[in-house]
């Protein structure tokens, strides 16, 4: 089966609804009710944005900015209409009679759809007779009659994107039927009495259905494309079965700016027997397998021949190119390496999904459990729920993503080994110090990977951002959902998808990244070779990293930001270097700041000069008579009189009796 999540995401009550619609560019759904009004749902807030008679066609009553927008949405609708109205009579534009007659419903037909993939001449209807018929209009026959509902079939819809018929009845349900087998897949009763109408809109998941009640919207499906990257910069994707692929080292020494549409040369791999709704390569990318529709198939990477396939409820990639496991059932996970299956088992607690990577995740209703991969011995249970996990490639690292956070956890595979020798601390959930958790980050993640020891991820908000060591950078806002691909280590930069498949790419330093990776590893060997790489432009943003995690005095050496060195060097106690930034800098504030850091390192005469500096007399009026120096009160005095500083001027005198 094609194992299509369907979600509701609005119901929206109100009279009959006989047709919908959904907007191309907001998020909102539109319906005409029975009554003669029209409303206009935004399906993101859950609120209706406006609802008003039929009067509001007419454009002469004047209408805020809001009402325009959907008078102009409808004025398209009406367009659509006139083009609904010729592909019902089946005419030749221009001609007084029809092309031809397709019989064989034995009551009215009620509604017609064309199929808009262009592979295929064909027409669907839905008619009183329960019957809904998908007709070759170039031979002019019936290739396949679905049956099923028990009443009228009120609405029939070939969906833009998905390989799969929507038809609803007043039977009261909306049947999802697969475009190629035709084979039903879902029936779905929402208990809102008759349906009426359905929308699909191109580009979009959502589905839109019109009821004796009201109206729904479902989302059919998983948003995120199917679309993959190895390490060489080759990009393949599925556009409905066709495969494609395009080659970034194609585009040469083209100019490539942050966030633009990349112009990739495109080429056709050629038709996948299954609907894609996953594709992935291997770790070294010389395969690439597609699942969908239950089935998997491996395929060559270059050439898209077919290595392997077989039946799978899921299928993941082992931190091994020549290995990887399927779940076979909810219950079965099977291990199989160089295409042949090496180890099938049951799982304690079922398995509800699984995951790939340098330990096999299996997730169930009591939690997370990580299995080795050589012997499907049990290495660790924890009670989570993951939604995502990312291996580093050194798999040291590993990013478990739930549906509210994300945690970073170290393996420690030589505690893990000793266990395993030994026999200790070794509990029926597993190896107690197999993990050690690095840090709990309160945002979602949709898409991740790993550089080194640093997380990039994309965020819910859709913002681009990588984790490391505790600090979050933010790389790019982005305007639009994007999916992670990959990075490029000798481009500096990272490459990303949407829905539409453009593919976009954003710089990231790889420098930078290598060196926070050595930092963080305590490698500062390795960090002071990295360092000339780094440009100046960049080293303030290190220099902060290495402030974060304790590492103040390379910090100071490596800032180039006067304002941060200066923090810096008074947090230190480096009283040259701070003199000096105070020079430089001609500051006031710097020089009281520097003055209380000589005080308390008992340098008096370099304070002295800081408060004379910073013309603070107060301060040095403090300074004089705690340290009982007479010749500088004396100086003191003069300076104060001379500068109008009257209440010191007094005191100083006052003082020495004078």
């Amino acid at each position: 089966p094609l194992r299509l999540d369907i979600k509701r995401k609005l119901t929206a009550r109100s009279d009959r609804v006989k047709s919908v619609d959904l907007h191309p560019t907001e998020p909102w759904m539109l319906a005409s009710l029975y009554n003669g009004s029209v409303c206009v749902w935004n399906h993101e807030s859950q609120v209706s944005v406006r609802s008003r008679p039929s009067a509001m066609w007419d454009p002469k009553r004047g209408a805020c900015d809001e009402c325009f927008t959907v008078l102009s949405w409808l004025c398209w609708l009406r367009k659509r209409l006139i083009c609904l109205f010729v592909v019902f009579q089946v005419w030749q534009l221009g001609s007084s009679s029809p092309n031809f007659t397709l019989e064989g419903h034995e009551k009215g037909v009620n509604c017609i759809d064309y199929y808009s993939g262009g592979d295929k001449p064909y027409l669907i209807s839905g008619a009183d007779d329960r019957l809904v018929k998908i007709w070759d209009y170039q031979n002019k026959t019936c290739v396949q009659t679905l049956e099923g509902h028990a009443q009228n079939v009120s609405c029939v819809s070939f969906h833009p994107e998905l390989p799969i018929i929507v038809t609803g009845s007043e039977d009261g349900t909306v049947r999802i039927w697969h475009s190629s087998t035709y084979r039903l897949e879902s029936t779905l009763n929402y208990g809102m009495e008759r349906v009426w109408c359905v929308c699909g809109l191109r580009g979009s998941n959502n589905v839109a259905l019109g009821y004796d009640e009201g109206s729904i919207i479902i989302k059919l499906g998983r948003e995120e494309p199917a679309m993959s990257m190895d390490t060489n910069g080759k990009i393949i994707w599925a556009k409905h079965s066709e495969v494609q692929q395009a080659n970034l080292k194609a585009m040469g020494e083209a100019e490539i700016k942050d966030g633009e549409r990349l112009p990739l040369a495109v080429k056709d791999m050629g038709s996948c027997e299954i609907y894609p709704q996953t594709i992935q390569h291997n770790p070294n990318g010389r395969f690439v397998v597609v699942c969908g529709d239950g089935e998997y198939i491996i395929y060559t990477a270059m050439a898209l021949r077919n290595k392997s396939f077989g039946s799978a409820q899921e299928f993941v990639w082992a931190h091994d190119s020549s290995e990887y496991a399927i779940r076979e059932s909810n219950s079965v996970v099977k291990i199989f390496k160089n295409f042949k299956e090496k180890k099938s088992f049951k799982p304690d607690f079922g398995a509800e999904g699984i995951y790939g990577g340098f330990l096999l995740g299996v997730r169930s209703v009591n939690g997370l459990a990580f299995y080795d991969w050589e012997n499907t011995e049990l290495i660790r249970r924890i009670e989570i729920q993951p939604k995502h996990i990312f291996w580093s490639d050194s798999g040291e690292l590993v990013c478990i993503a739930t549906e509210e956070s994300f945690f970073i956890l170290r393996y420690l595979a030589e505690k893990v080994a000793a266990s395993q020798e030994s026999n200790e601390g070794v509990t029926e959930d597993g190896i107690e110090d197999a993990f050690e958790v690095q840090g709990e980050i309160q945002e979602i993640v949709k898409t991740g990977l790993w550089v080194g020891d640093c997380f990039i991820y994309t965020s819910s908000v859709n913002r681009l951002n990588y984790y490391v060591g505790g600090e979050i950078v933010t790389i790019a806002h982005l305007d639009r959902t994007m999916y992670l691909l990959g990075y490029i280590p000798k481009d500096d930069r990272l490459y990303l998808g949407d829905k539409e498949l453009n593919i976009v790419s954003y710089s990231l330093l790889v420098s930078v990244l290598e060196y926070q990776t050595a930092v963080m590893r305590r490698d500062f060997g390795m960090a002071d070779k990295v360092l000339p790489t780094i440009p100046k432009e960049q080293r303030t943003r290190v220099a902060h990293f290495l402030e974060k995690q304790g590492f103040k005095q390379q910090a100071l050496a490596v800032s180039t930001d006067p304002e941060h060195r200066f923090e810096l060097a008074l947090q230190l106690g480096e009283l040259k270097i701070a003199y000096q930034l105070a020079v430089e800098a001609e500051s006031e504030q710097k020089w009281k700041q520097l003055a209380e850091l000589a005080i308390s390192k008992c340098q008096f005469g370099l304070a002295q000069e800081c408060l004379h500096h910073a013309q603070d007399y107060g301060g040095l009026l403090l300074l004089a008579t705690a340290s009982g120096n007479v010749t500088m009160v004396s100086k003191l005095a003069e300076g104060a009189e001379r500068d109008g500083k009257n209440n010191v001027a007094f005191m100083t005198y006052f003082l020495q009796g004078k």
